[in-house]
């Protein structure tokens, strides 16, 4: 008798997952890809709650394979997943969270568009349940992109279909030192070393379930280990892709999802002792990976806050967060000279703290809503292009990092 090789190996790592289980293996069931084209690799990560015996049970009815492992506590979802990666058989792996659930048709259309387009990775929508999910991304369908041309490096969890061949040729595996952050790193990875990525749009695919009792993992941890990701994701990245433009883009991600929320309002409501021991980890991440490409592509404030953690000013930081804590919108200043156009963010020309003015060059982006930038009246413009044509005299060359 022949094995036909499964289409899809469904990896569950799990731990103390009732009663949001019970939800996900029924997405699981109800998937209208062919039972017999789907295994299932659930590793039980040391539960109390019941959810191994749950999952014993469901190998016994369920129509497709499914195979059960329990383990001690690993102290993270990297090592379930691992288990589970190199017990897989199927063409494609997919990593769903013993949290989530799937729509019915989320497997079977992205196997197709794996299978049509000959592409590595595949995004399925996905939707949020008591919590934000990714959204940039789900504009339309598209059949093969990739991470340096869409907007894909926004969403690096691990819920993707990967194709298996790509994880077992460069031997990946989720890095079980890391305690948050694992998943941007593998899938950075994978976009990286991908024969193109397709995401499919158009259908809901997977719904990302927010946990009402606080023991979702990515709620947990302490500041230090937000660094360590942001040390690994850039690392990576710096490896994988030549400095310049391309790098750039890229590097926005950790910067802006992992690094800057570490002096967004949670550093006002930090102790003097942790401020000082944040400012001392960004410190050589900025002075490896900030450059002006990646400066230029972050709004004001963000760009504002960066190069003052970088230069180890927590003082001047303050009062920046105090600002936009207060909801203050800054007065557009337009320097009288040059016309070039500055956000007068706190310690904008300030003689006794000098910053560079670069730092306060608004992107193109920002200055269609800021309400006070606004031109002379129609009346003096000939036409658009000589409106352009002062609208680039006005913001002139941004000069940033």
């Amino acid at each position: 008798m022949t094995v036909t090789q499964p289409d899809v190996s469904v990896i569950i790592g799990a731990y103390e997952a009732m009663p949001y289980l019970v939800k996900c293996l029924e997405s699981v069931e109800a998937q209208t890809l062919d039972p017999a084209r789907i295994e299932v690799i659930a590793v039980d990560d040391g539960s109390k709650d019941g959810t191994g015996e749950y999952l014993e049970e469901f190998a016994e009815r369920a129509a497709m394979s499914v195979t059960v492992i329990r383990q001690a506590n690993s102290g993270g979802p990297s090592g379930p997943r691992n288990v589970g990666l190199d017990k897989a058989s199927g063409r494609y792996v997919f990593f769903l969270d013993a949290d989530d659930y799937f729509g019915p048709e989320a497997l079977e259309r992205m196997v197709a568009m794996a299978d049509e387009h000959g592409t590595d990775v595949v995004l399925g929508k996905v939707i949020g349940v008591n919590r934000n999910a990714p959204k940039s991304m789900w504009g339309k369908n598209q059949p093969r992109t990739d991470v340096f041309s869409s907007q894909i490096k926004f969403t690096l969890s691990a819920q993707k279909l990967f194709r298996r061949e790509l994880l077992t040729r460069h031997d990946m595996h989720f890095d079980e030192s890391l305690k948050t952050g694992e998943d941007a790193l593998f899938t950075m990875e994978a976009y990286l070393r991908a024969d193109g990525v397709s995401v499919v749009a158009d259908y809901d695919c997977y719904y990302l379930v927010g946990r009402d009792d606080g023991k979702h993992v990515t709620k947990s941890g302490s500041y230090t280990l937000r660094f360590d990701s942001a040390r690994a994701l850039m690392g990576l990245i710096a490896e994988h892709v030549p400095a310049g433009k391309r790098r750039d883009g890229l590097m926005v991600r950790p910067f802006l999802v992992t690094l800057l929320p570490q002096f967004g309002p949670v550093f006002l409501r930090d102790d003097e002792e942790v401020r000082q021991n944040k400012l001392v980890l960004a410190k050589p991440l900025i002075d490896a990976y900030w450059t002006e490409g990646v400066a230029n592509r972050l709004k004001v404030n963000e760009r504002l806050r960066v190069n003052l953690a970088g230069q180890g000013r927590g003082d001047l930081l303050v009062d920046v967060l105090d600002f936009i804590k207060k909801k203050k919108a800054p007065t557009l200043h337009v320097d009288p000279r040059s016309r070039k156009a500055y956000l007068a963010y706190p310690h904008f020309r300030d003689k006794a703290a000098p910053l560079p003015d670069g730092w306060f060059v608004p992107t193109s982006r920002e200055t269609v809503t800021i309400e006070s930038f606004k031109f002379p009246p129609a009346a003096h413009f000939p036409g658009m292009r000589t409106a352009r044509k002062m609208a680039r005299k006005i913001l002139g060359p941004r000069r940033a990092a």
